[in-house]
């Protein structure tokens, strides 16, 4: 619609039209970013006194631009007028016409601008035709349902063709078992007729026992009319999923696809893969590559381990469910562990860390930590170890692989083809949006980011996952206003490398969200006492007032005024400087409160990481040049969990608050820890936290590249909690209560789960179909990451 308004109006309105791409290409050269154009027609406007023009169908195409190009006589521009929409055109300045254009030819231009030639042979790489008959979602709101949506076109089926719909779920649950040990069904049930006589009977025998009754008592009779064990342990619950599938056999819904299929035993073994930084419970948080990814695996495999401990119960059956982490062995592993083989996690019964060295080309192990952009190199001979590892360690192949971040991605990939088992992904942050133009100037950055490899293995991962899981909206599609991650692989191009026309397409039902939560034992409300650490209070005040404290700055003088309060890496993303200076300028937040910044290191020297390096240079001169020593505390320390969950709370004793300035966070495991511990929240708005917070009343979002407006925006909540002393908690309890509801790990452990058993299903009803995808993703890591990956130097 917004098109053809644009289209008309343009028609209507030649030389006025004319006049602003005239004014845009005598302004701007080359690339133009679409907030540049939203402020040249600002100013145009308001040179030519027409304020009109900024509502009109051409404003709001500009309003929509993503970026423009030009080249005379020509001036290119993108629009993407909702999620997941985009739209290219070209306006000649010569002879006036307007018109669209392909992806191809919009990023055929935008190379040439780089490159300074025309590349009429560029590799293209499009996904679509593989994908044609795949049934995809329409509507911009079903984005990150994959599931159920998958359920409805299943239960559709099942409907359209009952037969073979039919036959389809009698042949999955003849294929599970455990050692041998057949599940659901045996031979004595050939086909879907006598499957359905079969729960008829069955149905029949249960009504006629005892309710109190288990599988052990009802065995007998149920092995004889072909029924295994996996139905259930008591009466109740195998008569549950009895029923289910009768309903299923009968009138196919996709709700009660969902509940049978999540009742299937299927899931007993999984490896979570995590090869980069230093993986391990203790003295790694702060490290280079190390932090929220690890708190995010070590909470979720505890989780997993008491759901699937649960369900397995629930199924009757008496199995001890494993779960591997599998990382990277680092010799010099300093105070940490992860120079240990084998370490199990504490707190569960049967989840392992699994290291596995890196090696180098003569098969000797790599000794010393490598950053995650320098991996690529290692990851195939690191899959093929990993897949003997895990073998030996499970005695059987896992029944689902994790990936995590780029490139546990991409070894889940390699695994799950040579195992063939279903593979899930999980990104945590995809570098590509980090970094402006980081793919069409991929040349420059290539020497230190290696985001050829990079963004290729993640356009590999992506396509060939099973299913992924986000944790938030955000990180799949954005917002009306701002790309999404996985949406920013649609079309893109690296000039001289390879041009994605359809690269991910992020209304494939893969894609799904499950957020995670905190760990309801280290980050829960100030106001429970009994659980609370009172223990670690002495430690807490030396770290926030005591003096000579190592790596630290800064002593507050005046101790009574709440503290404003940040943790995070010290990377430029992070923004810990950006929220010292904005901090800094403003004089009513300085009085109101002090500053707490726990963020690397204070000593330069002590840091491998050049853009850590840069951030502690940067806190060094804000310090000097705004006089913070009396009212900033910078930290550079790595606290426990417990410590760092008491810390939480011991502000929130002050009446203080936390603060993420991130200039993009993918989730913001920070932010639900701080909200689950009863501390008032100021987080980004770009990425989850837009989503974790409902805005002024669990907590509060601030944009970090508006550092005055966001500094007077938490100086007006202090102001208003010291008029009206119920605020402050009701913000707090807010905040408590949205993570309860919203953002827990039992909660996502049972949505994993499930999601595990529907793309189960999923990939084994469609097996055959993906063969033709499979191919060209084995094409395009064998010549083009492989490639790539070989001329990283290793070290």
């Amino acid at each position: 619609m917004i098109l053809q308004k644009f289209f008309k109006y343009a028609k209507e309105n030649p030389e006025l039209l004319h006049n602003v791409f005239s004014t845009y290409s005598q302004k701007f050269k080359d690339l133009i970013l679409g907030s540049d154009l939203w402020d040249g027609l600002v100013e145009f406007c308001e040179d030519s006194e027409n304020q009109e023009l900024l509502s009109s169908p051409l404003g709001e195409i500009v309003k929509k631009a993503q970026e423009a190009l030009t080249t005379p006589p020509w001036f290119y521009f993108v629009i993407r007028p909702r999620v997941a929409s985009w739209f290219y055109l070209r306006y000649n300045l010569e002879n006036r016409t307007l018109e669209k254009i392909s992806a191809s030819k919009f990023l055929s231009v935008k190379e040439s601008l780089v490159t300074g030639v025309v590349d009429n042979f560029a590799l293209e790489i499009d996904f679509a035709p593989f994908e044609r008959d795949f049934p995809k979602m329409n509507q911009v709101q079903s984005i990150g349902h994959g599931v159920e949506f998958l359920n409805r076109r299943f239960s559709s089926r099942l409907t359209a063709t009952s037969t073979s719909g039919n036959m389809l779920l009698y042949s999955f649950l003849r294929v599970h078992g455990y050692a041998g040990r057949p599940f659901m069904i045996n031979d004595i049930i050939g086909n879907v007729q006598e499957l359905r006589n079969a729960l008829i009977s069955a149905m029949d025998h249960l009504d006629s026992q005892p309710s109190e009754m288990v599988w052990d008592d009802l065995k007998t009779d149920l092995l004889q009319l072909g029924f295994e064990p996996g139905w259930g342990r008591t009466h109740a619950g195998i008569r549950k999923s009895f029923m289910l599938l009768l309903n299923l056999l009968e009138a196919p819904d996709h709700h009660n696809l969902e509940k049978f299929l999540g009742r299937i035993p299927m899931i007993f073994n999984l490896a979570i893969l995590s090869p980069h930084g230093y993986f391990g419970q203790q003295n790694v948080l702060g490290l280079p590559d190390t932090g929220g990814q690890i708190v995010y695996i070590l909470d979720q495999v505890k989780a997993l381990e008491k759901e699937m401990q649960k369900r397995i119960y629930n199924q009757g059956l008496d199995i001890e469910p494993q779960i591997l982490i599998v990382t990277r062995l680092i010799p010099e592993a300093g105070d940490t562990t992860c120079n240990i083989p084998i370490e199990s996690v504490t707190g569960t019964d049967n989840v392992r860390i699994i290291r596995i060295p890196f090696r180098d080309k003569d098969g000797s192990v790599v000794p010393h930590w490598i950053s995650r952009f320098e991996v690529w190199p290692y990851l195939e001979e690191f899959s093929k170890e990993a897949e003997q590892t895990i073998l030996e360690e499970l005695g059987r192949r896992p029944d689902l692989v994790i990936g995590n971040y780029s490139d546990g991605n991409l070894v889940a990939t390699l695994l799950s083809n040579r195992l063939k088992v279903t593979q899930c992904n999980i990104a945590h942050a995809l570098e590509k949006t980090k970094y402006l133009y980081s793919a069409l100037f991929w040349k420059e950055m290539e020497k230190q980011y290696h985001f050829s490899c990079q963004f290729t293995a993640d356009l590999i991962a992506m396509n060939s996952a099973d299913f992924i899981i986000t944790s938030t909206y955000q990180e799949i599609a954005g917002s009306n206003d701002v790309v999404g991650q996985y949406e920013s692989y649609g079309s893109f191009t690296m000039p001289q490398l390879q041009r994605i026309i359809h690269g991910v397409d992020v209304f494939d039902p893969k894609f799904n969200i499950v957020s995670p939560g905190a760990d309801a034992t280290i980050y829960f409300p100030y106001t429970e006492n009994e659980m609370r650490h009172y223990e670690l209070l002495p430690i807490i005040e030396q770290l926030l007032f005591g003096e000579n404290e190592p790596d630290s700055r800064g002593l507050y003088v005046d101790r009574e005024k709440p503290i404003l309060f940040s943790m995070a890496r010290l990377d430029r993303i992070k923004n810990l400087t950006g929220l010292v200076e904005f901090y800094a300028k403003d004089d009513r937040l300085r009085e109101l409160t002090n500053l707490l910044i726990i963020g690397g290191t204070v000593h330069p020297d002590n840091s491998d990481d050049e853009e850590e390096k840069e951030q502690i240079f940067k806190m060094h001169q804000l310090f000097d040049d705004f006089e913070l020593h009396n009212h900033v505390r910078w930290l550079g320390k790595r606290l426990d969990k417990d410590l760092s969950g008491e810390l939480y709370r011991f502000i929130a004793d002050l009446r203080g608050a936390f603060v993420q300035p991130a200039f993009f966070e993918a989730f913001g495991l920070t932010v639900i820890e701080a909200m689950a511990s009863g501390l008032p929240t100021f987080a980004t708005q770009y990425g989850g936290p837009l989503e974790i917070i409902v805005d002024s009343v669990s907590g509060f979002h601030i944009d970090p590249n508006h550092g005055d407006e966001s500094a007077s925006r938490i100086a007006d909540f202090f102001e208003k909690c010291s008029k009206d002393s119920e605020y402050w908690q009701r913000i707090s309890a807010n905040g408590v209560a949205r993570v309860l509801e919203k953002y827990t790990w039992k909660l996502y452990a049972k949505r994993l789960l499930s999601l595990t058993c529907i793309y189960g299903f999923w990939k084994y009803a469609t097996d055959l179909e993906r063969q033709e995808t499979d191919r060209y993703l084995e094409m395009l890591y064998h010549l083009q990451f492989k490639t790539m990956a070989a001329t990283i130097p290793r070290d």
